[in-house]
């Protein structure tokens, strides 16, 4: 028996049984949920800058997408909600394309 202790997606119990083992789930409460979903964001994360290839770096990013949406959801949230919230904060602050690192800031 392994323990795991940590959020799924929602076919992974019937992947499990399919290969012969036996999931013990439940479901979790909405405190519990967000407390899972924001575990699973660092989790995430971690898979990302493991990824050691383009095509497992797609993947991990997919996952971490997957979660962006579950998260909004939880909130009442739609996905195209957050991308139009994203959207004002580029047109507003920029996005990241000029990889610009921020050192200091000399106070006047």
């Amino acid at each position: 028996m392994q323990k795991y202790d940590k959020l799924v997606r929602d076919h992974i119990p019937d992947i499990i049984r399919s290969r012969d083992g036996e999931p013990i789930v439940r479901v979790l409460n909405d405190e519990e949920y967000w407390e899972y979903l924001l575990k699973k964001d660092i989790e995430e994360l971690e898979e990302v800058k493991k990824a050691e290839s383009l095509a497992e770096r797609k993947e991990e990013l997919a996952d971490k997408l997957e979660l962006i949406r579950a998260m909004a959801e939880y909130n009442g949230f739609r996905l195209e909600d957050i991308i139009e919230e994203a959207d004002r904060k580029k047109q507003r602050n920029g996005g990241f394309q000029k990889r610009l690192l921020l050192e200091k800031v000399i106070e006047k």
